[in-house]
């Protein structure tokens, strides 16, 4: 079955694999007219929650009803978000938070006229973030993910010391991030600090399985171009629907109550997935191009 299998996915990417680079090339793309156009309308090229932009988040541990607060809040308070927070074992809500971009003093008078009674210490809690302390701290964000990404480009060019191989791991790992961006912009998310954390995650999630193709491919002797391939295929497909499962189900316990661990999971198998096509449609197809284009160019003795 196996080898079956292999014979035609390899006949299939023998004939095509030139062709299936331009897959990869229009959604990137179509990525790139469509944070243009997000940038042009929004001014920015993500979404922020609060812990980003700078306001006031309120927990309230009483039953409410989210739908509710969300319709008769939204005209009293700016840009408000409400959600709630579930027992893991049992569903029942235990508690609300409450976010917006208005002061701590103005949330707690509507948020006090609307449930008709005081918020104290013990059935509720306030955070506040000031706007240019938030601001300061997502371009630091911004800049470890940009700088760890240039450390891994560098590591890369090390590791390969060619410059076709370098690239194509280099393309795949920024496609992965950038299609993840655009693909969270299109379900109209909004980044929190901890979704940064996962982008930067993700970095080493999409480089690795692109390392092990490009190191199989270049310098493991004594086999076909095709059979390396198909062998980092299956090690890297195997390594990655691992890390699949493992995020899916940790996304599914912690998703009613962890709007923080939520974010981070779905980043990533977002990721993970692109992760799958990138490597193995876009690294796979470059990296065989480029090494039957230099047997080609090989001097006959």
């Amino acid at each position: 079955m196996e080898e079956k299998l292999k014979t035609s996915v390899t006949k299939f990417h023998d004939r095509y694999y030139k062709l299936l680079l331009l897959i990869p090339a229009i959604m990137l793309l179509l990525s790139f007219i469509y944070m243009g156009v997000f940038y042009s309308k929004n001014g920015d090229f993500v979404k922020r929650d609060i812990s980003l932009t700078g306001g006031t988040s309120v927990t309230i541990y009483e039953k409410i009803s989210v739908e509710k607060v969300q319709a008769d809040l939204s005209d009293k308070l700016e840009d408000v978000e409400v959600r709630e927070i579930s027992d893991l074992i049992t569903k029942e809500q235990k508690a609300v938070i409450i976010e917006t971009k208005s002061d701590a003093d103005l949330t707690r008078k509507v948020l006090e006229e609307y449930l008709g009674h005081t918020l104290t210490a013990e059935n509720s809690s306030f955070e506040f973030t000031g706007s240019s302390l938030s601001n300061s701290f997502f371009k630091q964000l911004v800049i470890a993910v940009i700088i760890a990404f240039i450390l891994m480009a560098i590591v890369v060019f090390i590791l390969f010391r060619t410059f076709v191989p370098s690239m194509a791991v280099i393309l795949s790992a920024f496609a992965d991030i950038f299609m993840t961006l655009t693909t969270f912009n299109l379900l109209g998310l909004k980044l929190s600090s901890a979704g940064i954390v996962a982008f930067l995650m993700l970095i080493g999630y999409s480089v690795d399985t692109d390392i092990l193709l490009t190191n199989r491919v270049l310098r493991r002797q004594g086999h076909s171009l095709n059979r390396k391939i198909w062998e980092a295929f299956k090690t890297g497909l195997t390594m990655t629907l691992v890390s699949i499962v493992a995020v899916a189900f940790a996304f599914i316990v912690v998703g009613s109550f962890s709007a923080v661990l939520t974010q981070i999971f779905t980043i990533i198998l977002i990721g993970l997935g692109f992760d799958i096509f990138n490597t193995w449609v876009t690294n796979a197809s470059i990296i065989k191009w480029y090494v039957l284009k230099l047997k080609k160019n090989e001097p006959k003795i």
